[in-house]
């Protein structure tokens, strides 16, 4: 008999074929040859099984029916790809054994365990465990395939995580929509992730900017000049520092300390996904799942780069060699300038920012494979241009630099100066190279940017300057700053924070299992993020991410309800340290369910002593019902599915039809609306209160029309501004720029028209702009 070989994907299974068994006949839905049959799974093809498939009463959503905790998960075909789960079926029975292909994780693993389960599989199991689908990497996988028995603890470790988080998700969401009435989505890893992006917007609401001013002076020593930065604390008052800038301009001045030492900057560590695709955001605005499924064509379909869902930035020693051809590869291709110049001595076994075994667990970083890159898209050329200049950095030095620190008295007022003087690019020369490639008739302009940093880094010219000579303060000037809100979250930076969610547990063992995992993995972070947009959580406003009024009252209700462990990292983080434990064969996978049965105990009981949130809270009536929100129970931190939230929309009339205003009411977590202040518009007698997009009078119903919009004049209205508006009619003293970039000073009035219209009104002038 023959030898099934299931892999993941159709791509994976005809690469896989192509080595073993390369006259294979190609039936379609798998390959033949002499000793093995090769096929494939198309992602999941079982998952858990829906409630209602225990009871037909779980159909109707019921929190009195709450919790749901199965004394044995049940697991059910896709039925989308049922006939491809039938045809591994009728295989299996022509062979007398498998090698389990599916991917080297714990995900992997699992889609494997779950068809050998679905299908009653007995055959004697091998397992291919490769990083790349090279055929070199192929042909020794299954030289050295492992026994399928080495792997069982990390299928139960993988199988614990699926249930676990079915039982939070399920039964979370909901425990949350009925209570509720208003579809709301639940899990271990989209709930903190939502965590996250609403307290940054809270912050930014919250921030007031300050106007403060620097003073800023330029010396002259011979022909050397330069520009330090007055030390001191921070001054508020222009008169202050005007006062500064005059006293020290013209005079003569001495240097009081110059201090300078080499420094040395090393490339970046290789890419992990994460990595990769914080890159790709900044860099060309990609989403996190774009990225994803770019390099994810370059692995399966080029088969030009490893394995993508990695979270190792560093290889094993087997990997050096590979390396080594890698970048003989490359000398024959466009990138030939770039890998000519590097110094193979520089990537070896002790090289530990290169190649450290112990921070690889199931992959290596992604590297390029020996296979020459043929016509690529746009986009895939873009990834790959990434990963290839991060690759070759590795055989580059390091950028070379000299530190000069100089203090300069003069009047008795001290200004510091920090200068970067370029000795050697190193490794740097690749970005330089790269955008020459790309861009060879660029213009050479500077943009402001740019402008800012030459002020930091001298590439061009030494810093001679000499300590004990005297310097003449040329010129002085005052600039007015103000301070900035956080900024808000772009996927890129949101993929940063879900990578180090952990370091602000307590708990130092908690804190240090979450400094290798984080929220989510590799693998799930762009899923979760997209997840939060098809519920109605987040929204996207060009690359920044905004909380919904829906997500932001999911938040209030977890933490009111007394399980904001839902909204933290911590809970995650006690996850994955047991969870590593179980597929290490060092806890046990009985014990850790155990204690999540009754921490989804504690949920519902929570949540049903919660009081009920009125409709208003959730914003826009298509946000409320969940717009796009439907989701399986098979990927991390998901909640309810297609068919339940359907039920319980139809069934339990969850989702609200009250019309809500168009500022979509904001308010408190136990469900009242917070007054601001009092209506302006005479004989109104309502109250002004938080929405969405502005602050509106709570008599909109009966037909007041006042509001007074977030944004305006390029300002963001806070609940402080607006007090003053409703009490003074006027702001206190803002800084705006003219159409020239002109700073001013001027308030913002609330007019007496009782629209809420507002204007700004310059400083002593008395006018309107």
């Amino acid at each position: 008999m023959k030898t099934l070989v299931i892999a993941e994907k159709p791509d994976m299974g005809r690469n896989i074929a192509a080595v073993i068994e390369p006259r294979a006949k190609n039936n379609r839905t798998y390959l033949e040859g002499e000793q093995y049959i090769v096929t494939w799974a198309i992602g999941h093809l079982v998952g858990l099984a829906e409630p209602d498939a225990y009871d037909p009463k779980y159909k109707r959503w019921n929190i009195r029916d709450l919790p749901i905790i199965p004394e044995q998960f049940r697991i059910v075909p896709n039925p989308k790809t049922k006939d491809q789960l039938k045809v591994i079926g009728e295989l299996a029975k022509r062979c007398d054994r498998i090698v389990n292909a599916c991917d080297a994780g714990r995900e992997g693993q699992y889609i494997f365990a779950l068809i050998q389960q679905q299908l009653k599989l007995h055959q004697p199991v091998k397992r291919l465990w490769i990083s790349d689908l090279t055929p070199e990497s192929i042909a020794q996988g299954f030289a050295q395939l492992k026994d399928g028995s080495e792997f069982e603890s990390l299928t139960l470790a993988a199988r614990a995580r699926s249930e676990a988080d079915w039982l939070i998700g399920m039964n979370a969401s909901r425990a949350f929509t009925t209570r509720h009435q208003t579809l709301l989505s639940v899990g271990r890893v989209q709930t903190p992730v939502l965590a996250l992006i609403y307290d940054r917007q809270k912050e930014i609401e919250a921030f007031e900017s300050l106007t403060f001013y620097d003073v800023k002076a330029n010396f002259l020593q011979d022909s050397l000049e330069y520009v330090g930065s007055w030390q001191g604390d921070r001054l508020t008052s222009q008169e202050k520092a005007d006062e500064i800038a005059t006293k020290v301009k013209g005079k003569t001045s001495t240097i009081s300390k110059y201090e300078v030492k080499e420094t040395k900057e090393y490339p970046f560590k290789l890419y992990d996904l994460t990595l990769l695709q914080r890159e790709a955001n900044a860099k060309y605005g990609y989403s996190a799942k774009k990225t994803l499924d770019i390099a994810q064509g370059l692995y399966e379909k080029h088969k030009v780069i490893s394995y993508p869902r990695t979270n190792s930035n560093y290889v094993n020693e087997q990997n050096i060699e590979g390396m080594h051809k890698a970048l003989n590869m490359l000398k024959s291709t466009p990138y030939k300038p770039m890998a000519e110049g590097a110094e193979p001595s520089r990537v070896h076994k002790n090289n530990k920012s290169v190649c450290n075994p112990e921070r690889v667990e199931d992959h290596h970083a992604i590297l390029p494979t020996l296979k020459r890159p043929g016509t690529l898209s746009k986009e895939e050329q873009n990834i790959y241009d990434l990963i290839i200049i991060r690759f070759l950095s590795q055989f580059y030095p390091p950028a070379m630099y000299k530190q000069h620190t100089v203090l300069t008295e003069v009047e008795g007022e001290t200004f510091k100066t920090n200068i970067k003087e370029l000795l050697s690019l190193g490794w740097k020369v690749l970005i330089q190279q790269d955008k020459e490639r790309k861009s060879p008739k660029s213009s050479g302009k500077k943009g402001k940017e740019d402008e800012e940093e030459e002020s930091q880094e001298w590439n061009d010219r030494s810093f001679d300057v000499q300590p004990d000579k005297p310097v003449k303060c040329t010129k002085s000037e005052v600039k007015e700053k103000a301070t900035q809100p956080p900024k808000s979250y772009t996927e890129g930076t949101l993929l940063k924070a879900m990578e180090s969610a952990g370091k602000s547990i307590e708990n130092e063992e908690l804190r240090d299992v979450m400094k290798d995992s984080g929220l989510g993995t590799p693998a799930t972070r762009a899923a979760t993020i997209e997840r939060l947009k098809n519920v109605g959580y987040i929204t996207m406003q060009g690359k920044r991410i905004t909380v919904t009024q829906k997500g932001r009252t999911a938040i209030e209700l977890i933490r009111h309800a007394g399980v904001e462990l839902l909204a933290s990292p911590e809970m995650t983080g006690q996850w994955e340290r047991r969870l590593h434990q179980i597929s290490k064969g060092e806890a046990s996978a009985d014990v850790f369910m155990k204690n999540v049965q009754k921490f989804t105990i504690s949920i519902i009981d929570k949540v049903s002593t919660q009081r009920p949130a009125p409709p208003s809270m959730f914003g826009d009536s298509e946000e409320a019902k969940g717009k796009g929100g439907r989701s399986g129970t098979r990927g991390r931190g998901t909640a309810t599915s297609a068919k339940s939230a359907t039920a319980s929309t139809t069934r339990n009339k969850a989702a609200t039809t009250t019309k809500p205003t168009a500022l979509g009411s904001q308010t408190s977590s136990n469900g009242v609306r917070v007054p601001l202040g009092d209506c302006p518009v005479t004989g109104c007698g309502g109250q002004i209160i938080e929405g969405r997009k502005g602050y509106g009078c709570s008599h909109f119903k009966t037909g007041c029309k006042f509001v007074i919009w977030k944004e305006f004049a390029g300002k963001s209205i806070s609940q402080s501004m607006l007090k003053s508006l409703l009490a003074n009619g006027r702001t206190q003293l803002l800084t705006f720029k003219d159409n020239n970039g002109e700073s001013f000073k001027a308030r913002i009035v609330l007019n007496q028209s009782g629209s809420g219209q507002l204007t700004v009104e310059r400083e002593g002038t008395g006018s309107v702009t």
